[in-house]
């Protein structure tokens, strides 16, 4: 039995981090001994709320420990490359929110860091953790729906909860940028990733949001694969009722549907207000439908688990950088036929 704990540093203290400190809460043979932030005051709040017994606003310094096993990167966008090369510079174990990068070439030049270092990198994806999408998989390998023809993803809510997402200068781009990864992600889980995308076609357009942002706030994205079969992606920032998380996988024998956040298992109706119901609800009087368990139905308990164990027993995860650049190239080829309206070929 390996009863070794592997110790975290999280390098940002916001919204992913409090996800990340959720899906570790239950994880054995780890234990968050560090939480960097450029805020002092964000810092102290997640290191209060989790009993983290550390915290900084000096990455050096936190770079630096030598006793430190695994770094979580919960960063905006825009600081991701930076943080990732730093660390594989030092020679530190890494794992990296979604997106990856910005664009490819950020993603290209973070695997080729982490790379030539020979650190442990792992992707932080959700969706391909969340417990009904890793199910839907086990259907599929056990053949349940014969070929996989076709999959359709569905992330919608109402607007990002930060400002750094708004701008497309840091994070990259808009609705598709920040939730068509996890559906370009998901595609390739289903159809498995021996199964490449050949071309994509996109669409994109600012409905909504014009007084806030110039990039897109609803996308549709299509991903034809080398087997002639095809994905499709629909990406809102403007869709009303709260968050919106929907896979179907259509085979030649079956199908699937997943539906985490508008079928839950609860349906509460309140007069005065339920409190926090789940990520992005926009209400909580009338009829809701809270999310249990929220960390564990979105994937983030079971990616913690896994790259925890990956780290004490020396294994390669199963979403690495190299996934990660291949959803940025995705979309990347997808924002270039947003601008030429056309099918782009995609250049690995």
């Amino acid at each position: 039995m390996n009863d070794v704990i592997i110790r975290i540093a999280t390098l940002g203290s916001g919204f992913v981090a409090e996800f990340y400190m959720q899906g570790l809460d239950n994880v054995n043979h780890q234990q968050v001994v560090l939480n960097y932030s450029r805020s002092a005051e964000a810092a102290a709040r997640l290191g209060a709320r989790w009993g983290i017994p550390e915290q900084t606003t000096d990455m050096a310094a936190a770079i630096e420990r030598d006793d430190i096993d695994l770094y979580l990167i919960a960063l905006p966008n825009h600081l991701h490359e930076e943080t990732a090369v730093r660390l594989a510079e030092a020679g530190k174990a890494m794992v990296c929110t979604k997106p990856l990068a910005r664009h490819a070439d950020e993603a290209k030049r973070m695997l080729d860091a982490v790379t030539r270092a020979g650190v442990f990198n792992g992707y932080a994806e959700t969706e391909v953790f969340a417990p009904a999408v890793v199910k839907a998989r086990e259907q599929i390998e056990a053949g349940a729906i014969g070929d996989v023809l076709w999959v359709r993803s569905r992330e919608a809510h109402g607007g990002p909860h930060a400002e750094h997402f708004w701008n497309p200068e840091l994070s990259g781009g808009g609705a598709l940028n920040d939730m068509g990864c996890h559906c370009i992600e998901a595609a390739r889980y289903f159809f498995g990733k021996d199964t490449k995308v050949n071309r994509v076609m996109a669409w994109g357009g600012t409905l909504s949001h014009r007084d806030r942002t110039s990039a897109e706030d609803n996308a549709i994205c299509i991903m034809e694969f080398d087997n002639g079969c095809v994905a499709h992606a629909e990406l809102s920032w403007s869709a009303r009722g709260g968050l919106d998380l929907r896979n179907e996988v259509h085979g030649s024998e079956g199908c699937i549907f997943t539906d985490v956040t508008r079928s839950t298992p609860l349906t509460t109706f309140s007069l005065h207000g339920t409190g926090y119901l789940v990520e992005k609800a926009e209400t909580e009087t009338g009829w809701t439908y809270p999310l249990p368990e929220e960390a564990f139905t979105y994937g983030y308990q079971a990616e913690m688990r896994h790259f925890v164990d990956c780290m004490r027993f020396g294994q390669t995860p199963r979403e690495t950088f190299h996934d990660g650049w291949v959803v940025n190239l995705l979309m990347d080829a997808a924002y270039q036929s947003m601008r030429e309206a056309r099918w782009v070929e995609v250049e690995y």
